[in-house]
């Protein structure tokens, strides 16, 4: 299976997004000799154990939606149209993290990657948040992340500031009680720096405020070692504050 759903509380309207955990491979035309540096550079590692404790501790458990294969396979966060093309990162990256090609071109291979993977998570991930409203009226995608200490050349929107948190907000779905329970919840934070945005199913983005969602990248130095390492005792810290967000927000 390319993902799981792992059931929360009934009464819970949260979801936790966990997209960029997994280091799982499938054939897809991956150059093999790349892959391990690209999994240590662009796997949001440990991220799924972040969610899973947090969840644990929450008054009111949440929803988990968690991708099993690595973004390096198919990313369910990037669009056909996503600017990241302009370096080869859009749906089925063609270049990795420093801009090193891949895997070749291939227009049939991209197709039935996004028909077999893409489309399928696109649509669980709307049947999950549709079950939310409908069972409780609303529904908050909190989407889990991470970011390198030190800027990647892929980023294109690397300049800025990379605090220990940065917190990705939309205008449309992140209203400012939700941002400042993150804030609180975190402490020290940023906002869209040095990454933007968040994620919402396209049925509901930008039609209905019924849907907020906020991203939390958090920088990798304050919960693992780096490049590609085992989890350090932040990980717990981290899990503590994302439960606190998760009790107050939802």
């Amino acid at each position: 299976m390319a993902f799981d759903v792992l059931p929360g509380d009934s009464a819970s309207p949260v979801i936790l997004h966990v997209p960029h955990s997994s280091r799982r491979i499938v054939e897809s035309g991956l150059f093999p000799e790349v892959v391990d540096e690209e999994l240590d550079h662009l796997t949001d590692a440990h991220t799924d154990l972040i969610a899973q404790e947090a969840a644990g501790l929450a008054r009111s458990r949440p929803w988990i939606f968690v991708n099993r294969l690595s973004r390096l396979v198919v990313d369910p966060e990037r669009f056909v149209s996503d600017e990241m093309l302009a370096v080869g990162m859009g749906p089925v990256y063609t270049h990795g993290h420093a801009g090193r090609r891949l895997r070749p071109d291939d227009p049939a291979r991209d197709a039935m990657l996004l028909e077999t993977v893409f489309q399928p998570y696109a649509a669980a991930m709307t049947t999950l948040v549709r079950e939310r409203l409908a069972a409780t009226g609303h529904a908050l995608v909190l989407d889990v992340h991470s970011y390198p200490t030190v800027r990647l050349p892929y980023e294109l929107h690397g300049d800025g500031p990379r605090p220990p948190v940065c917190l990705g907000a939309d205008p449309y779905h992140s209203p400012e009680p939700l941002i400042a329970a993150a804030r609180s919840a975190f402490g020290d934070t940023a906002l869209n720096s040095p990454f933007a945005g968040c994620y919402v199913p396209l049925e509901h983005y930008h039609r209905d405020p019924a849907v907020r969602a906020l991203m939390i990248e958090i920088r990798r130095d304050q919960y693992m070692i780096e490049p590609g390492g085992p989890p350090t005792g932040g990980l717990g810290r981290l899990a503590r504050s994302l439960a606190t967000l998760i009790d107050t927000a939802g």
